[in-house]
């Protein structure tokens, strides 16, 4: 089984060149499902109802969102309709909405679970005693579990790995908008890369306009950071599940640009 793993999706670049891309890829690589960070999907500052549509209708099974899950007033009553739609699994119990599920594919269910990193983010409960909890209670011991960890430190997401080698199918980083070079199998079957990268504008900063982000870093002033225009680039990884050990068997980033 191979699941497709798309990064943060950035403003209407971003969903451009997801609609273009997921298609072509379904049929090229033989993938089942796809699984796309979106919370960046609204002008960079979360999701709505009618973007989520767009990316289910374009293609996505599930949708994972992170730190900016709040950002849209109508989020709140989005996550209690749409079960495909994950926040962090460890935001506070009193949130709306859930943090995993279990959908569908032609090759059986998959389940996906959401975290979101402590370090150099806003206040969460600890994500690895979530992902225990998760993985010891509600989630089935026979699933093919995705975990989509949103976090800004490298080594928060690296441990997380280790911390669930051979308990989760595929790990995978979402949040700093760059792609990293080490998509690898975990020494326990875990596939795994620090992070997927950024499905956005090419010629930006992480998804921004440069100029506005130039104005905000030799300034120091608040600045409007726009959505940057142009040629887009669809960033993720492709594990491939053994669906009888629910072990990886490979771990392929991609890298998917309108140029």
């Amino acid at each position: 089984m191979k699941v497709l793993c798309v990064g943060d999706i950035v403003g209407s670049p971003g969903r451009r060149i997801f609609k273009a891309a997921v298609e072509k890829l379904r049929l090229e690589s033989g993938v089942a499902a796809v699984i796309v960070n979106g919370e960046n999907a609204a002008g960079g500052r979360g999701i709505t109802g009618s973007i989520a549509g767009e990316l289910f209708d374009a293609g996505a099974d599930v949708i994972t969102l992170g730190d900016h899950v709040w950002d849209q007033k109508e989020t709140a009553s989005l996550l209690e309709r749409e079960k495909r739609l994950l926040r962090p699994a460890n935001l506070p119990a009193a949130c709306p909405g859930r943090g995993w599920c279990v959908v569908p594919t032609d090759q059986g269910e998959i389940t996906v679970m959401a975290l979101v990193g402590r370090t150099f983010m806003n206040p969460s409960d600890c994500p690895f005693a979530k992902a225990d909890a998760l993985l010891s209670g509600p989630i089935s011991r026979t699933a093919i579990v995705f975990c989509d960890f949103h976090a800004e430190a490298t080594s928060e997401k690296i441990y997380m790995g280790w911390h669930l080698d051979g308990r989760v199918s595929a790990m995978f980083g979402t949040h700093t908008h760059v792609q990293t070079s080490d998509a690898k199998i975990l020494p326990n079957g875990t596939g795994y890369i620090t992070d997927l990268g950024m499905t956005g504008p090419v010629n930006s900063v992480i998804g921004r306009e440069i100029a506005a982000v130039r104005q905000k870093f030799l300034t120091g002033m608040p600045t409007v950071l726009t959505i940057s225009k142009g040629p887009a680039v669809l960033e993720g990884c492709i594990f491939d599940i053994d669906r009888a050990t629910r072990k990886a068997k490979s771990a392929q980033q991609i890298r998917f640009s309108e140029e």
